[in-house]
């Protein structure tokens, strides 16, 4: 298998996802776009696509950040979606699935940072790559915006603070506004690079050294194990 990531920051690391990849010992590739390195072309030697976060949203220009190309990406996105692969957003990354799909992103009710729970669906607790999750499961959260929703995208969760935690586009095709791939050592980096002085103004805002002590293990193997089935889901169509 060969797994593609899209890196718009440092900070915005792969970090659970790509400890799957590795510990599968799965081909893996990047496109560190803030280190310059270009979009993939050749989407047919790929299998996932995996686009992380970042500070942009999908209007952001490549005047506002150089190493930024929202159009680019979408055309990306769309190329892997016609040819059959998995594609997963995360954040941003999901913002710009549903863009490419023609849905347009909106801003969150709530900004949201820190470690909260989200409620599965109906539709959630009965899709067979999530049913392990349970009726609610604690995930990690770092976003102010959220993803569009086609037509027939089903919302797979939810939380308190956002109405599109979890977005299904397609069989294959997956936005996560939540981060189920924090780990300590992401989380030290994305402290370090974000302004959390005001994080008491709030409801969902925890201050750093809470969201610093959270224990992200359980979440981190729910991850790896909807990426278990998805890849047998994926394996099973080609």
């Amino acid at each position: 298998m060969h797994i593609h990531f899209i890196i718009h920051e440092h900070f915005e690391a792969p970090g659970a996802y790509e400890c799957w990849a590795k510990k599968h010992s799965h081909i893996i590739t990047y496109s560190r776009v803030y280190q310059g390195e270009p979009l993939l072309q050749d989407i047919e030697d790929i299998d996932f696509l995996i686009v992380m976060g970042g500070p942009q949203d999908p209007a952001t220009t490549t005047d506002q950040c150089t190493h930024f190309n929202a159009r680019g990406e979408q055309a990306v996105i769309s190329n892997a979606i016609d040819a059959g692969k998995v594609v997963l957003g995360i954040c941003l990354g999901s913002q710009l699935i549903g863009e490419a799909l023609g849905a347009h992103y909106e801003h969150s009710p709530e900004r949201e940072i820190g470690k909260f729970p989200i409620v599965l669906t109906d539709a959630g607790l009965k899709h067979p790559l999530f049913d392990h999750f349970g009726k609610t499961l604690e995930v990690g959260h770092w976003h102010n915006d959220m993803p569009g929703l086609t037509n027939d995208a089903q919302i797979i969760a939810y939380s308190k603070g956002c109405p599109r935690q979890i977005v299904a586009y397609r069989d294959l095709v997956f936005g996560f506004q939540c981060h189920m791939e924090l780990t300590k050592d992401v989380v030290a980096l994305l402290i370090e690079n974000d302004d959390l002085n005001e994080a008491a103004k709030y409801r969902f805002v925890e201050e750093p050294d809470v969201i610093l002590n959270h224990d992200y293990g359980e979440m981190n193997q729910k991850l790896h194990d909807f990426l278990d089935k998805l890849e047998s889901l994926y394996k099973s169509r080609h």
